[in-house]
């Protein structure tokens, strides 16, 4: 999702600075909301559990791309579904480039031994070369990003929110989950950090998925005035309109802090075992908005770049990452 998501403020500054550009992105059905709406950009649907499954399955979806009328490919993605359509592309004449995503680097970051700590280039920028090599250079100076969305009616009956106050300044949201444990807050701390937003009274809106996070933001919900879990009660259409009007976002290293920062959202990131040297923080944030785990103590830090590897003895990297100092840079933005 995060990978997606990034997408975005790329294919957007690209469109402004190519008023005869269109574009047709190819990803999963799921993803569509990110892109709808943008104008000049197609949405293509790849139904890979289905019939572009398998390598028939791809050569299918290749010839119905061909039928669209695009006249070049770029492959930001660069894994082996992409790695199949490429070689089909190229096969037919297709000018096709494919995303560097420099692993060799990373790797050379995140290992133990012999360490390079140095920024990488970040993957916006990445996208951003794709699109040059094929002849259109983007200036990622000044990125465009999404506008807010009006909330639908579910949204409102959800949460509770109307104009009035989403238009006080107020409207935080927490998304505490990622996909791997190296890089999630423990859950005490971020439950000081809400006690301390719902007792001055801040709207505090708890994002996740999946049973077991559903059940969690439920009973934080329902400890505190203030909170509302929205997790399993939106459409991920309905929580994009949502994001889209918070205020502050306060995220892990993952997918919910890439999908505010498309919208221009300021976004704080807490980092555990990852870092943001890896390429992947958010686009328009400034750094003081991440929130780094202690290297001195952990000096191994990162020692992944998705958060996979977890050293022993690094389990609780993020509990030096003080709750106090997140309450304080979420009313700093505020």
């Amino acid at each position: 999702m995060g990978d997606v998501a990034m997408t975005v403020p790329v294919l957007m500054t690209l469109l402004r600075q190519y008023p005869g550009l269109e574009l047709t992105v190819l990803s999963r059905e799921f993803f569509r909301p990110v892109f709808d709406g943008i104008p000049r950009l197609n949405f293509y649907a790849a139904d890979v559990r289905g019939r572009h499954k398998g390598i028939r399955g791809l050569y299918r979806l290749y010839r119905e791309l061909k039928k669209t009328g695009i006249g070049a490919v770029a492959d930001l993605h660069h894994v082996l579904r992409s790695n199949m359509l490429r070689i089909f592309f190229r096969m037919s004449g297709f000018p096709v480039v494919q995303i560097d995503k420099g692993r060799k680097e990373k790797k050379a970051l995140t290992r133990s031994r012999n360490k390079v700590l140095k920024p990488l280039k970040t993957t916006h920028q990445r996208y951003a070369d794709v699109f040059g090599k094929l002849g259109y250079s983007i200036d990622m100076e000044h990125p465009v990003f999404r506008p807010k969305e009006p909330l639908g009616e579910t949204v409102i009956t959800a949460t509770g929110l109307d104009a009035e106050k989403t238009e006080q300044g107020k409207l935080i949201g927490i998304a505490p989950f990622a996909a791997f444990g190296g890089k999630r807050y423990p859950p005490d701390l971020m439950e000081k950090v809400i006690a301390g937003l719902d007792r001055d009274g801040y709207n505090i809106l708890l994002f996740g998925g999946g049973e077991e996070e559903i059940r969690v933001l439920g009973l934080l919900e329902g400890r505190y005035r203030n909170v509302t879990s929205v997790a399993g009660k939106l459409s991920f259409r309905e929580e994009l309109q949502l994001i889209s009007n918070l205020d502050v976002m306060v995220a892990m290293d993952s997918g919910n802090a890439h999908l505010a920062a498309m919208y221009g959202v300021k976004t704080i990131t807490l980092w555990g075992v990852t870092h943001p040297y890896a390429g992947f923080y958010p686009i328009g944030q400034p750094k003081a908005n991440a929130l780094l785990s202690d290297r001195e103590k952990y000096p191994l830090i990162p020692t992944s770049v998705y958060g996979k590897t977890v050293p022993e003895g690094y389990e609780e990297v993020m509990q030096t990452i003080d709750p106090e100092s997140v309450s304080r840079k979420i009313r700093e933005l505020v």
